[in-house]
């Protein structure tokens, strides 16, 4: 396989020398930045995130930061997910989307302070949207990138760990709701959150200076832990169906063609950009949609580019991501699949480097 040539239009993070140390085996790029993929293997570890505890960097989930008077007005007209009742310390999953209704970006949204947020970006140029959204409207607010570059922190064995560094009130926070900590005399926002369904938190690290020094006192408290290096896990995200913007869906389709339909209010998100064009599709349905697949046989590869389904000859859909799942024996796919074959035990056929197979659509995901 080639290799990425290092340049400066590929970022490192601020824990880049501890995820070198550790090992990492391979990264993708991920909003220009390095996002490790591999550590010992997939397989690997998806056993040991599954039993123990891992320090994630995904420094390259950057963050837009909104500042001044109008900050939560554009907010709003960002997302369609209703955000007035919305207090600082609360975090939001929400679908952001254009004047069509199509996908640009699936963040947190981190509510600093009334005049004050933090979106945390799946992989895009959101900034670059959000800034013509505010020129446009003459609106005033202050729209740039902070130097805040997220750890996760994921695992049965997050919280002790936390607790250890950060002290016991970290076990306090609630599920989406973030927390001031203090390590070495800078307070930062730890919030109950990732991009795992094994439970742990996310420390927005406002400063690059004090990367590694939380690096390595993660990785001291948690000896006894078996504290490892880590990243986002193929397998355990199709298993939890954690979607993968940009893989899993994109700009061509509509929060309701993801399985994000409860996160749009559009009755009463006023000033979203795509409320028209998305009260349209509620009232007339999507006509595809995300769905958990099984796929028969042995081990597929992974999919790098999507698969067609097939019925009768005919396209019904595309598999967007698939791994073989140790734990539930099977290989575990997502899909978006056609309104006609989406019910659950409906069974396609799939295109996969490894032939034509068989695969079922299932009610639900398997985490």
């Amino acid at each position: 396989m080639a290799l990425i040539s290092p340049s400066r239009r590929v970022r490192r993070t601020p824990f880049s020398d501890g995820v070198e140390a550790a090992g990492v085996k391979a990264y993708t790029v991920y909003n220009r930045m390095l996002l490790p993929t591999v550590f010992a293997s997939v397989q690997e570890d998806y056993r040991h995130l599954k039993s123990a505890v891992q320090v994630w960097d995904v420094a390259c989930e950057r963050q837009v930061e909104l500042r001044g008077p109008d900050a939560a007005r554009l907010m709003q007209m960002l997302t369609p997910r209703d955000l007035r009742g919305m207090l600082p310390g609360r975090c939001f999953y929400i679908p952001i989307v254009d004047e069509t209704g199509g996908m640009l970006n699936d963040p947190v949204a981190v509510k600093l302070a009334e005049d004050r947020w933090w979106i945390s970006i799946a992989d895009s140029d959101l900034m670059l949207w959000v800034k013509g959204i505010a020129n446009g409207y003459r609106l005033d607010v202050l729209i740039d990138e902070p130097d805040v570059s997220p750890l996760a922190v994921q695992g049965p064995q997050a919280e002790v760990l936390m607790a250890r560094v950060f002290g016991d009130a970290v076990r306090d926070v609630k599920f989406f709701r973030f927390g001031m900590f203090s390590f070495q005399g800078r307070s930062l926002v730890v919030a109950r959150s990732g991009y795992s369904k094994q439970g742990g938190y996310e420390i927005y690290v406002e400063g690059s200076d004090i990367g590694m020094p939380l690096w390595n006192a993660l990785m001291e408290a948690g000896r006894d832990l078996d504290v490892r290096a880590g990243c986002p896990n193929l397998i355990e995200r199709i298993e939890s169906g954690l979607l993968s913007y940009g893989n899993d869906m994109t700009d061509d389709n509509t929060p309701h063609e993801c399985g994000l339909g409860k996160f749009c209010d559009t009755q009463t998100a006023i000033g979203c950009i795509g409320r028209d064009a998305l009260l349209r599709v509620a009232k007339e349905g999507p006509v595809q949609q995300v769905r958990a697949i099984r796929i028969e046989g042995d081990a597929v590869p992974g999919c790098d580019r999507p698969w067609p389904l097939i019925a009768q000859g005919k396209a019904v859909g595309q598999i967007t991501s698939a791994a073989w799942s140790p734990d539930f024996n099977m290989n575990v796919a997502i899909g978006m699949v056609r309104m006609t074959h989406w019910d659950p035990e409906t069974v396609v056929q799939v295109q996969t480097p490894a032939g034509m197979l068989d695969a079922t659509v299932r009610e639900n995901f398997w985490i």
